[in-house]
């Protein structure tokens, strides 16, 4: 079968990618992407059938790809997803971190310390884990790029949801850290801001007049595509944004150009 291209975007063709968070949502239609533009994709994931599931897709589609089931919470995890890629397909030449979970909903005041430990375990120190241990072997396989996944939530605060923020906002200092000082080792690192997406997880967590109501905020007045931020994500990893690195790209429908009600929760 004949992968795909997409119009105006750099060839992967020869290249690794690794997508952590991989198995479902945007982090599926990223590494799916990939694949049709004819990268080596690891789909590394903590739900094994899910990852699988994604991996059999890709695979069925001519694509080239293997899952790693991991823990992005746990640091041996991470080390052994890049080495797996390593020995699966011989190196690695792109990463894109896109871990994270959801706080609570409880203010500061209320949130248990277990709480927010847990989401910063994931949604931070999970995408530190994976700049670690990918940084070094993508300098190793002669350089490449990296994307990790914000939020809007970098550019706003949500009522009970702290945890979430604050580790949005800290990626996107990770990421122009990150960036200054391997960007003569020839390895791009970017942040993505999406806005709401219409993801499955969405779909099933939030009711439909709240969906409703949260489409209305964007200035596109709908949700977001998977695929709109997976187009994104593979154009910052692509030789077309040689240029940019140390960035956050918003893939918001307008969200944070301002919106009727910003300074109140969405009831």
């Amino acid at each position: 079968m004949t992968i795909p291209t997409l119009a105006g975007q750099g060839d992967f063709g020869g290249r690794v990618a690794l997508v952590t968070g991989g198995a479902s949502g945007i982090g599926e239609a990223i590494a799916r992407t990939l694949a049709r533009r004819g990268a080596s994709v690891v789909i590394a994931d903590i739900s094994q059938e899910s990852g699988e599931r994604v991996a059999e897709v890709i695979e069925s589609a001519g694509g080239r790809v293997a899952f790693f089931e991991m823990d992005a919470s746990i640091p041996s995890h991470n080390a052994a997803a890049v080495e797996f890629a390593k020995m699966t397909f011989g190196g690695l030449h792109h990463a894109v971190n896109n871990v994270g979970i959801a706080s609570v909903g409880k203010n500061v005041g209320e949130m248990g310390i277990d709480e927010w430990r847990r989401v910063m375990d994931i949604s931070l120190d999970g995408i530190f884990y994976g700049l670690r241990y990918e940084i070094p072997m993508i300098r190793d396989s002669g350089g490449g790029s990296i994307v990790n996944t914000s939020s809007i939530s970098r550019v706003e605060g949500t009522y009970g949801n702290a945890a979430y923020v604050t580790a949005k906002h800290a990626i996107v200092g990770l990421t122009k850290s990150a960036a200054m000082e391997y960007a003569q080792d020839n390895i791009r690192i970017n942040a993505i801001g999406p806005g709401y997406i219409n993801t499955p997880a969405v779909q099933r967590n939030i009711p439909a007049d709240r969906r409703e109501a949260l489409a209305t905020m964007h200035a596109v007045k709908r949700l977001g595509t998977t695929q709109e931020v997976a187009n994104l994500a593979t154009f910052l990893l692509s030789d077309d944004a040689s240029f940019i690195t140390g960035s956050l790209q918003l893939v918001d429908g307008g969200f944070t150009a301002g919106y009727e009600g910003a300074r109140g929760p969405v009831s």
